[in-house]
């Protein structure tokens, strides 16, 4: 029987925009800035030439995970200064796009051809977790366990509500753009590797997807590692909230891992009411209400995340982690997510330049712990 005790490893990936410091647009220097870079295989290019990734290594505690979010991103803002641009944590480039902004790689040319109404809108930015696991058969089963869960992470993470210079109305601009790709969407109720597999199969024999990984669900088994993959998150702001989000993603999973292996039944949600809560998450954050998934009622949001946490409270207790949720979740309410602090720099912004030049201050602002 699985135990919280298990050693439940973490990776986290985050995307970043580059910004031009003078007005704040994309700044196409990633290719370049790659050259410069000596980082290694931890910092990598993305899908448009504005987009910088990095990935963490496998760590253990939610200290190594912290460590190594900062070190990255000291690493790639160092680098963005020396090449003139600006590095910045945002769900997505808050001052409009530029024409010819795709990769030069044959890969994501192919992504233009095959999906050319939802490209110009690509480069969004997430925060990916992966969690160690020691099965796929495990790992396809606890992704039907994330399914309720779903939305109070995104409400956490929100940090993308400005879109061309001006507020977007969304707190996560990013989630209704990602969500429009075709294979978007929460995972299933599968009931191992097979019955995964065989709806990734079903996703690229329709056209859905390229290949594996592109299929984009919010919660996936990782194409190249042995670990369930979140990526329901925005990119976030700061340092705080990604470890915020690793831990909680953690602790649901080791909580699913708990549930399956004393054969209960993991609690279960309509896709309707997983959608339509996203849906409120990603349009007011903390700040307005969400769906409960489980009764279809309007509920706080704020209450929405009590919950969770009460579920997870058992497996943070055991892994060690739950005073850092709840000096976090504190710290989160107190400040505001990634996209109320957006929206007040930009508020206190002089020009498109500053506020660029104040989301990557905040972006590298020294984390709290």
């Amino acid at each position: 029987m699985a135990a919280f005790g298990t050693n439940y490893t973490l990776g986290v990936e985050e995307e970043f925009v580059l910004l031009d410091p003078l007005d704040g647009s994309v700044a196409l220097r990633a290719p370049d800035l790659l050259d410069h870079l000596t980082a290694g295989p931890d910092v990598t290019g993305e899908l448009m030439r504005f987009q910088i990734e990095t990935a963490t290594g496998i760590c253990q505690s939610l200290a190594e995970v912290r460590s190594e979010l900062t070190r990255l991103r000291q690493i790639v803002a160092k680098a963005a200064e020396a090449d003139g641009c600006l590095m910045v944590a945002s769900g997505m480039p808050p001052c409009g796009l530029r024409p010819d902004t795709i990769t030069r790689d044959p890969r994501y040319r192919r992504m233009a051809e095959s999906f050319p109404t939802l490209i110009d809108d690509a480069g969004t930015c997430a925060c990916h977790v992966h969690v160690g696991l020691p099965s796929r058969d495990l790992g396809a089963r606890v992704l039907a366990g994330l399914r309720p869960w779903l939305a109070p992470l995104l409400a956490i993470s929100v940090n993308s509500p400005v879109e061309n210079g001006a507020d977007s109305g969304w707190a996560s601009r990013r989630f209704p753009l990602w969500d429009r790709w075709p294979t978007a969407g929460p995972p299933e109720e599968w009931t191992g590797a097979a019955a995964y597999d065989r709806s990734v199969r079903e996703a690229l024999r329709r056209g859905a997807a390229l290949d594996v990984p592109g299929v984009y669900f919010y919660a996936r088994l990782s194409s190249r590692h042995p670990t369930v993959e979140v990526r329901i998150a925005d990119v976030c702001l700061s340092v705080d909230d990604a470890v915020l989000i690793a831990a909680l993603v953690r602790g649901l999973v080791a909580t699913c891992v708990e549930w399956i292996g004393r054969g209960l039944p993991l609690r279960r949600a309509r896709s309707a009411r997983i959608g339509a809560a996203l849906s409120a998450a990603a349009r007011t954050g903390l700040d307005g209400p969400g769906v409960d998934v489980f009764t279809g009622r309007e509920t706080d949001q704020r209450d929405l995340i009590g919950g969770l946490v009460d579920f997870v409270r058992p497996a943070l207790q055991a892994i060690g982690d739950a005073d850092d949720v709840d000096q976090a979740l504190r710290s989160l309410y107190e400040r505001g997510t990634g996209a109320a602090r957006q929206r007040k720099l930009l508020a206190g912004a002089a020009s498109p330049g500053d506020f660029a030049a104040d989301l990557a201050f905040a972006t590298m602002n020294v984390p709290t712990r």
